[in-house]
C-alpha cells in the first residue's frame, strides 16, 4: 500500500502542479474531525458574516503582495455556508490557497481575532519558514503546525493589528492578569503591550477550541505551560496546552515582525526569539520544538 503511495505521489509531482505530496494534500489547522456548524446553528459565538469577510480581507490586503513577491498568487476561499470546523492550506502551482469556513468562525470558542489567527496560521504553512513537515519525498513545502503557529502571533497577527486602535480595544477585553505580567516584561509603550495582549488572548480563543474538541477536562492556562520536552521536533498537532505556549510565546517576543522566517538559520535567529541568543521569553516550546543550533 505504501509503495501505490509513493507511485501515486511521483505520478503528482510530474504531472500535475501540486508542489507537495501528502497523504490529503493539504494541512489543517485541526486535526479531522466531524464536527458541523452551519449557518443557521443557534446560540453560538457572534461572528457575523460581514465580520468574517473583513478578517479574511485585511488579511489578503496585507499578504498577496508578500505573497506575489515570492512568485505566487494568494488565493483565500471563504466558505461561509460550510459548517467544517478546521482551516487549510494547500499549493497548486503557483497558487497558493487557503480555504476558511464559517463552520469555524462559528464555533463558541472562536472571537474575531482568534479566526484572524486561524487565516495566519494556515498563511505560516506558506511562509512561516522551518521547520518544515515531512512527507513521504522528504520535506513538505508546509511550515510544521507549531512553526505556523509561532509565525502567526510573532508575524502574521502583529502585521494584522497595526492600524487599529489596539489599546482602546484592549479595554473591552477581559485580559488575564499574567498574560499581562509577561507582555510587560517585554514590551514598554502602551500600543506594543496592548498588541502583545491581543495576540496572547487571539491564543487562548484557538487553544479552547483545541481543548473543547479533545474533550479535555483540564483548561489551558498560560501559566501552566507543558513540561514535556520532545526528543526530536513534532511536526504534527501539539496538544492544547502546548500550542497555547507558543502563541504566548509568539505574541511576548520582542523580534521585529517585519523581519520574516527564511530557511537561513541566520536569518531565523532574527526573525525568532531563540535560546542561542539567551532568550528567556518568546523562545519556541520544548514540547514540540527540538533546537538545533538556535
Amino acid at each position: 500500500m505504501r509503495m501505490l503511495f509513493l507511485i501515486g505521489c511521483l505520478f503528482l509531482i510530474f504531472d500535475t502542479p501540486v508542489n507537495a505530496c501528502e497523504q490529503d494534500g493539504k494541512t489543517g489547522i485541526l486535526p479531522e474531525n466531524d464536527l458541523w456548524i452551519g449557518p443557521n446553528d443557534k446560540g453560538l459565538n457572534t461572528i457575523t458574516k460581514e465580520e468574517f469577510n473583513q478578517v479574511l480581507d485585511r488579511v489578503i490586503e496585507i499578504y498577496a503582495p508578500i505573497v506575489e513577491a515570492q512568485g505566487a498568487n494568494l488565493i483565500i476561499e471563504r466558505k461561509w455556508d460550510d459548517g467544517t470546523v478546521n482551516a487549510y492550506a494547500m499549493r497548486d502551482g503557483n497558487d497558493w490557497r487557503i480555504s476558511m469556513f464559517g463552520g469555524l468562525a462559528r464555533h463558541d470558542t472562536i472571537t474575531k481575532d482568534g479566526f484572524a489567527l486561524v487565516a495566519c496560521h494556515e498563511l505560516g504553512h506558506h511562509i512561516g519558514g522551518p521547520p518544515k513537515k515531512g512527507s513521504y519525498m522528504g520535506t513538505s513545502w508546509a511550515s510544521n503546525e507549531g512553526q505556523s503557529d509561532y509565525f502567526g502571533t510573532s508575524k502574521c497577527l502583529r502585521k494584522y493589528m497595526e492600524g487599529a486602535n489596539n489599546i482602546a480595544l484592549m479595554k473591552k477585553i477581559k485580559v488575564d492578569p499574567y498574560a499581562t505580567t509577561k507582555c510587560r516584561q517585554t514590551f514598554t509603550t502602551s500600543e506594543d503591550l496592548a498588541m502583545c495582549q491581543r495576540g496572547s488572548m487571539a491564543g487562548m480563543s484557538l487553544a479552547n477550541l483545541f481543548n473543547d474538541l479533545r474533550r479535555n477536562t483540564v483548561k489551558v492556562r498560560f501559566d501552566t505551560p507543558d513540561p514535556k520536552e520532545v526528543r526530536s521536533t513534532y511536526d504534527g498537532h501539539p496538544e492544547p496546552q502546548c500550542r497555547l505556549d507558543t502563541y504566548f510565546s509568539g505574541a511576548v517576543c520582542e523580534k521585529d515582525h517585519y523581519i520574516d522566517f527564511t530557511n537561513d538559520l541566520a536569518q531565523d535567529r532574527e526573525a525568532a526569539c531563540t535560546r542561542v541568543e539567551d532568550y528567556q521569553l518568546g523562545i519556541r516550546p520544548l514540547c514540540w520544538y527540538k533546537p538545533d543550533a538556535a
